[in-house]
Order: structure tokens, then C-alpha cells, then sequence
């Protein structure tokens, strides 16, 4: 993405932009606009011509009378309804990733696995364009699903992110040079594997932080941490969002909430040679061996797969999206 290039997220709708709708009864639609399309319910047809020209957050109306709020989608909302080829991390947890990891403006990071590229958009925006973003993927149809995302909502493919295919502990070494890097972002199914690799690119200081789902994925990449005596003692946390209605004097948590999703744990880089002060600690039972560790955490933790066909259809489902949204930019210039 070049520097005179800036993408309108603001003004009025133009043809290639996404649009969120909300029908009357709250639900959602999110389109891509076009022109000559139209967009069907089972409640009547609104013209995509109604939509492009129009100021963002307008109320329009489809041909039987039935009123949408038209609104420009935010990251948040993109996130959330854009094509998936791996599962994404919520918002909820991409907001911590970005405070707990201390992600700024400027920062080379490196993430793994790139998955749907949501992640990779939140950082995309934290490191702004002067950052670098180095992600790596073992899986093509992933990788393909995340280019066609990011370059869906940014209308342009950032020239500040790579995508390498292969394991983290092949290519790191290959790619990022020694004591490069000032954020590594892991979210894979083994990220005790690439501790090592990961240790030798980050600056002394930098932040390592690991995304896991389990309970036992979160106790052996602790102790793969400390094991390597290279970082401080490392944190875990989860977060749990619950929304309130409020209405008049009707105010109370909703039924609903947002649970567990999955654990962030972080740790920072110790300088070369350094031995952190051992902590003093009441007597606990926390005496294990290797055998146990992997008893807790078996080495087949499962993979959950996607089927070819549905891949296949996601994929072109969001390289469509990234197609259209280049061409309005193209346009706009």
C-alpha cells in the first residue's frame, strides 16, 4: 500500500463498498454493493442503487416499504461476518492481544497462524504503516482466505505484510534475522514447539504472547516458557465480555454472555545471559515430570478440518469481496 494511498472509510456508500443492514427486527446483513444488484429478503427487494450515493448511516426503504439502516461496517463487524477459513480470534481477545502484547505504532511483529487474517488486521491498523507485520501459515487455503480479507477491508494489499507458508520453526530463522523482532503473536496448536526460534528473534524486552483454547495447551506452554530460562515469568488471563440492557429503569445483565474463548499468556525476552531472580513462593504441589506433561497435553491434540469443497467456497467468496474493493478504490483515484 502506498503512502499517498488512503483508503475512505468515511462519506458517502460508493459501488464495491460493504454495507451492514439492519432489518427492523435487529438482525444483521452485511452486502457488497453493486451496481444494477439487489439484495433479497423474504420481506420485499432493496435496489443496491437505493444504497451507493447515499451518506453513511442512512435509513432506507425496499419496495414494499420495509426500512434497513445502512451502515458502513466497523473492524469489529467486518471480523465477524467476513468469509472464514480457520476460526478467527474474537475481538474481545484481539483487544487484549493488542494492550497485553503492547502492540505500537512502528513495531515489527511477527504472528502465527495467519488463519482468517482478523488478527492480522488489528495489527495491521495498531503497527500503522510505518510497522511490519511477518505472518506465517502452514496451511495455503488459509493464507489465500487471509490475503483476500485484509485486502477486502483495507481495498489494497498492505505492502508492510508477508505471508510465509511453512512451519514458524522452519522459516522463522530463514526470514526474521536474530534479535529483529519486538512482538511474536502465536496462535497454533503447539506453540511450545517454536519457543526456541521464537527466543532467538526477539529483541531482549520484546513480548512473546501465545493464544491457546485448553486448559492443558495453557500448562505446557508455561512450562515450555520457563523451561528455557530466556523470559520473565510468564502471565495468563482469559476475558469475559457481558453485555447490559438498559432501558428506562429496566437495567440488568443480559442473558447472554461471551464466555470462554481462549487464554492469552505473555512473557518478555530477557537480555543474553541474564538469570532471572528466582521467586519466593509458598511449598506447593507442582512437581511434575516430562511424562506427566505429556499425559496432560497428548501430542494428538486434533486438528479441526475444513472439507475442500467448503474451502473452496470461501475462498472465492472472499476473493470476490477483495476484488470488488480494490476496483472501488481503483475508482475513486
Amino acid at each position: 500500500m502506498s503512502d499517498n494511498q488512503v483508503i475512505q472509510n468515511s462519506g458517502p456508500f460508493r459501488a464495491g463498498d460493504r454495507v451492514q443492514l439492519t432489518g427492523p427486527k435487529g438482525k444483521l446483513n452485511t452486502i457488497t454493493l453493486e451496481p444494477g444488484k439487489n439484495f433479497h429478503t423474504h420481506r420485499g427487494i432493496l435496489e443496491h442503487d437505493e444504497i451507493i450515493g447515499l451518506p453513511d448511516a442512512s435509513v432506507v426503504t425496499n419496495n414494499v416499504g420495509v426500512e434497513h439502516l445502512a451502515l458502513r461496517p466497523l473492524l469489529i463487524d467486518f471480523v465477524m461476518s467476513m468469509p472464514r477459513g480457520a476460526a478467527i480470534i474474537y475481538p474481545k481477545d484481539a483487544a487484549q492481544i493488542l494492550a497485553q502484547a503492547d502492540i505500537f505504532p512502528g513495531a515489527t511483529v511477527v504472528e502465527a497462524g495467519v488463519g482468517s487474517g482478523a488478527l492480522s488486521l488489528w495489527l495491521l491498523r495498531a503497527i500503522g504503516p510505518a510497522g511490519t507485520l511477518a505472518s506465517f501459515e502452514r496451511r495455503e487455503e488459509f493464507s489465500d482466505v487471509a490475503r483476500a480479507n485484509v485486502a477486502t477491508f483495507l481495498g489494497a494489499d498492505p505492502l508492510n505484510w508477508t505471508i510465509t507458508l511453512g512451519d514458524l520453526a522452519d522459516t522463522l530463522p530463514e526470514t526474521m534475522p536474530a534479535q529483529s523482532v519486538d512482538r511474536v503473536v502465536l496462535d497454533m496448536l503447539a506453540p511450545w514447539e517454536c519457543i526456541d526460534v521464537v527466543s532467538d528473534a526477539l529483541k531482549p524486552g520484546g513480548v512473546l504472547l501465545c493464544y491457546v483454547a485448553t486448559v492443558t495447551q495453557l500448562s505446557r506452554v508455561a512450562e515450555a516458557i520457563r523451561a528455557t530460562g530466556n523470559y520473565t515469568n510468564p502471565d495468563s488471563h482469559e476475558t469475559m465480555v457481558r453485555g447490559w440492557h438498559v432501558e428506562g429503569l429496566a437495567v440488568r445483565p443480559d442473558h447472554r454472555m461471551i464466555g470462554h474463548t481462549g487464554f492469552l499468556i505473555t512473557a518478555r525476552r530477557l537480555a543474553p545471559d541474564t538469570i532471572l531472580p528466582e521467586l519466593k513462593r509458598r511449598p506447593s504441589k507442582t512437581d511434575f515430570s516430562d511424562a506427566d506433561v505429556e499425559l496432560w497435553t497428548p501430542g494428538a491434540l486434533g486438528e479441526r478440518s475444513v472439507s475442500a469443497k467448503v474451502m473452496r467456497k470461501r475462498n472465492r467468496t472472499a476473493e470476490n469481496g477483495a476484488a470488488l474493493s480494490k476496483a472501488r478504490d481503483l475508482d475513486a483515484g
